[in-house]
């Protein structure tokens, strides 16, 4: 049996490095869902986000961050697309969804994280990962300036409300929306950044690896209290590990299963009868937990596939190692 791929979906069918055959696929399973269906946004919303990221979209230099680049992007919209297919098998006619508010969210998911991507003036900032605090209002703000300027204005604001269900910038109770379609397509939206990510093939090096160094330079791996004094959270990649299960028991459970309503049942009639990003998922955290019983972290060798941001940014890995925000104290 071939082992799945490093740059591949949670199926091994579609690279994820490829804005094009994610495309592609989003279509096709669009075209299934709703029959005919006028899919030119779709297409220049893929081509726009495939140039954000590659630092060809004017006044934006390329996608720097390690761990939420493209991939991750692309992973995440993919499984979208699948559940909201799956929802619209699963229900009535009368409670679909309909092909204007898909649209509308797959919009809204490739570029959920484009508030990671900084300017191409912004001279304050080393690295988008030290957005990272207000990254998902920054990506509202971009949704509102690019569905106006594509012709969707009208459904702006929902976006930039919507898309703060793939962050904690705004709690879930707070964020309106129009209906309760819309917001079902945000638990959704929620549900697919959770799980796709961590289904990754290489999930467990990537956070070892590329989420550690993001939670550094955003701030995260040390905590400040009201008088000034710091407490290390994460003091490594590997210590980020050893806490993510206790970050799976509490936060995600309670993401996935109350706060979005456990919309991830939707892939099992996609898949008709699988649920495969949730079983990815799993099989993930089980292997966590045999590498941190035994503390052998060298079982951890899969090999992540080229991260742009470090090619886009070579002096990363020096200015880490330069700015280590404390994070050797104990």
């Amino acid at each position: 049996m071939r082992h799945r791929r490093s740059t591949y979906d949670i199926r091994d069918d579609i690279e994820l490095t490829s804005a094009d055959r994610v495309r592609d696929a989003v279509l096709t399973i669009f075209r299934s869902a709703f029959g005919q269906f006028d899919d030119n946004a779709l297409i220049q919303a893929f081509a726009d986000c495939e140039r954000l990221f590659e630092g060809e979209y004017p006044g934006y230099l390329p996608c720097d961050t390690l761990y939420h680049d493209k991939q991750h992007t692309m992973d995440m919209t993919l499984a979208l697309a699948r559940l909201i297919d799956g929802h619209e098998r699963s229900v009535a006619r009368d409670e679909r969804l309909g092909a204007q508010h898909a649209v509308i969210s797959i919009i809204t998911a490739l570029y959920h994280d484009s508030g990671y991507i900084r300017h191409e003036h912004d001279h304050h900032h080393f690295n988008g990962a030290e957005y990272t605090r207000i990254h998902v209002t920054r990506s509202a703000d971009f949704l509102k300036r690019y569905l106006h300027k594509i012709g969707l204005g009208e459904y702006a604001q929902i976006a930039a409300n919507m898309v703060h269900y793939t962050g904690y910038e705004v709690l879930p109770e707070n964020i309106r929306l129009p209906d309760e379609k819309w917001h079902l397509l945000g638990h959704m939206l929620g549900t697919a950044d959770l799980i796709a990510q961590m289904s990754d093939r290489c999930y467990l090096e990537k956070c070892r690896d590329r989420l550690y160094p993001e939670f550094v330079l955003g701030g995260l791996a040390v905590k400040t209290d009201e008088n000034g004094n710091e407490t290390v959270l994460y003091h490594s990649g590997e210590d980020l590990l050893k806490k993510t299960p206790r970050f799976y028991e509490n936060e995600l459970e309670n993401r996935l299963n109350v706060l979005f309503n456990k919309v991830y049942r939707y892939e099992i009639a996609h898949f008709d009868g699988e649920a495969c990003y949730i079983n990815g998922l799993g099989k993930n955290q089980a292997y966590l937990k045999k590498v941190l019983a035994t503390g052998d972290f060298s079982m951890l060798k899969r090999r992540s596939p080229p991260n742009y941001g470090t090619e886009h940014f070579p002096g990363l890995e020096a200015y880490l190692n330069a700015h280590p925000l404390k994070t050797q104290k104990r």
